[in-house]
């Protein structure tokens, strides 16, 4: 039970990895991209390698990953931002399906459908990752780092900057700032962090395949952050740990395992379409809702209780 319960909290902190990063484009930036999970792939993939024929070093995995991952976001920004904004999905969506292609075709590097087997546990400072334990502190850890990283950026000049682009990017042009350098800029650095999710899911699971890394994830992290609430910090944690719980949390109503799925799914979708139309926030949006209404209630009982 332990061990499951363990191996949850790692999912989740990987979701917020993905999540967060995701947020950077689609929440800060407002460009919508269903190609997340090809650089999440990239991530695992090259630790994979690395652990197989070089070094399981956790750093010098993290280090490569970021360069590659970072190698396969302008791979998909430099041509997908030469096109119209609103086109950009379908960019993304050609560029999933192509990286898609690679990594179930490309045998001799990913090993295919197959996919990459054995891979050993990593080592930081000299001490393997060996157990559920040290894989959620060292997972943790990083989603931890992730999310200050992005809560300082969206502080930052580049931050406001981003915030501009999304909301009026005339007016970002005017002050001087090069628009396509920024979305250049944030879906590079948005693929270095999901990269760094994919490391972490290498060693941990240490099984590699395509199917971790289809379309259907993709749209899965777009999910965990309209959920959540996009363009926020907490937002998408909150839905990555809902989206990730959740169906954990189905499998106690003793549905018949074909019916987990749909109902999900059903699920999934009624609550977006609910956000969609009265709290675009998401989950962040309610629950300040819930504090407004907790302030204003807070204070209409105050006023009472001095009148009387």
């Amino acid at each position: 039970m332990i061990s499951y319960l363990e191996s949850l909290l790692i999912f989740t902190a990987l979701a917020i990895i993905l999540a967060s990063s995701l947020n950077l484009v689609l929440g800060y930036g407002g460009m919508f991209s269903v190609a997340h999970a090809v650089f999440y792939g990239v991530g695992a993939y090259t630790a994979s390698l690395l652990a197989l024929h070089l070094s399981n070093s956790l750093v010098l995995s993290i280090l490569c990953a970021i360069i590659t991952g970072g190698l396969a976001g302008l791979l998909l920004a430099v041509p997908a931002l030469r096109v119209k904004e609103e086109y950009f999905v379908v960019a993304s969506l050609g560029f999933q399906i192509i990286a898609s292609t690679v990594f179930n075709q490309w045998d001799a590097v990913t090993g295919g459908i197959g996919g990459l087997t054995g891979i050993p546990p990593a080592s930081l400072f000299g001490y393997e990752i060996d157990s559920y334990g040290a894989h959620l502190v060292v997972t943790s850890l990083l989603a931890a780092a992730v999310l200050a990283i992005v809560a300082a950026l969206m502080r930052s000049s580049f931050g406001r900057a981003l915030r501009a682009l999304r909301d009026d990017e005339q007016a970002l042009s005017s002050l001087g700032r090069n628009p396509t350098h920024l979305r250049l800029v944030t879906v590079a650095l948005s693929a270095m962090i999901a990269s760094v999710a994919g490391v972490l899911y290498a060693y941990f699971t240490s099984f590699v395949n395509p199917e971790s890394f289809t379309l259907d994830e993709s749209v899965m992290m777009m999910v965990m952050v309209i959920i959540g609430g996009a363009g926020t910090v907490w937002g998408p944690p909150l839905g990555a740990a809902f989206v990730t719980i959740f169906p954990a949390l189905l499998s106690f109503l003793k549905l018949p395992s074909s019916l987990l799925g749909p109902v999900q799914r059903l699920t999934y979708g009624v609550i977006m379409t609910l956000l969609m139309i009265y709290e675009p926030a998401g989950i962040v949006g309610l629950l300040r809702w819930v504090r407004r209404r907790q302030i204003i209630l807070n204070g209409i009982n105050g006023s009472n209780r001095a009148a009387a």
